[in-house]
């Protein structure tokens, strides 16, 4: 009988590429994945991984074994849901994956009430940003994930999950008290010329909407003077309040702001739908349905 867990182990490093990328995603120790290999070569009696050069290749059995795993972890799967519907409550594990603002802004509250609600329901939380969230739904390392997109920066969601909107956040305009654009009412993005940025880095979906929104808007010429890379939103306001530039921040998980930073509307107004997804096998399950009711219900407004 092959181990399930070591099956999982393997199909890390089949999506992951390294030991290392798979350990993360598992929450193992590299040196945890590789005696789960091991003994998995054990069992079925041949050789796994190729190790040369300080790479790892799968071999052929590896990919033989690895593709069973996707068929079987997915049967395992319907199977839970079925089990669950039979006890007509939320039981087991559900990891939940989401970026950070959606923590802080209204999933920290749903997760507190679906411990209240459903005490058989072991909920685990995993903060990322919504490409990879995405990605460990497919794969398995999650069983939902909160994402966001925004107008002109769509997310594809693959045909294998699901997808619900749970609502609409619009960004605004920040910038210091003492800023020459303070006291407008209301901004566009030619008023924001020349300005020196503080917004994510490249590869981040935020970066990518602040760029193909100027660029729609002012064309080539206007594209933003991103002078500070920040990841953080409270790292970025701190710099607001700095009077070291200025940037774009929605308003979900925004909190409270200092006196000292200004906010302002941007004309059209920057919106971006968040949403959840799970896998279209576990649609049934009702840990699924229990977490989706509950962000629903703990989204701001409702």
């Amino acid at each position: 009988m092959i181990d399930l867990s070591r099956l999982r182990s393997l199909r890390a490093v089949a999506t992951h590429g390294s030991i290392t990328g798979a350990a993360a995603s598992l929450g193992y120790t590299p040196s945890a994945v590789s005696q789960q290999i091991a003994k998995l070569e054990r069992e079925v009696g041949a050789q796994l991984l190729d190790r040369q050069a300080g790479r790892v290749e799968l071999t052929s059995a590896a990919w033989l074994l690895a593709e069973a795993a996707e068929e079987v972890l997915a049967v395992l799967e319907r199977t839970r849901s079925r089990l669950e519907e039979q006890r007509e409550q939320p039981t087991g594990r559900l990891v939940l994956a989401a970026f950070p603002t959606a923590c802080r802004g209204f999933v920290a509250t749903a997760l507190a009430g679906l411990a209240d609600r459903h005490p058989a329901l072991d909920c685990r939380l995993l903060e990322t940003d919504p490409n990879r969230a995405m990605s460990q739904v497919v794969r398995g390392e999650a069983d939902m994930a909160i994402v966001h997109d925004w107008h002109n920066t769509p997310l594809t969601v693959p045909g294998s999950l699901l997808k619900a909107d749970l609502g609409e956040d619009i960004a605004d305009v920040l910038l210091p008290q003492g800023h020459p654009l303070a006291g407008r009412n209301r901004l566009s993005p030619a008023d924001l010329r020349g300005q020196r940025w503080i917004s994510q880095g490249p590869g981040a979906m935020c970066h990518e909407w602040l760029m193909r929104s100027f660029a729609e808007f002012t064309g080539q010429d206007g594209e933003p003077d991103i002078a500070y890379q920040v990841e953080e939103y409270e790292s970025q306001v701190a710099l607001l309040a700095a009077g070291l530039g200025v940037a774009m921040l929605p308003r979900l998980g925004r909190g409270a702001l200092p006196p000292s930073v200004r906010v302002l509307p941007m004309r059209p107004a920057p919106t971006r739908r968040v949403s959840a997804v799970w896998r279209s096998q576990a649609d049934r399950r009702p840990a699924v349905r229990a977490a989706l009711g509950a962000l629903r219900q703990c989204w701001p407004g409702q």
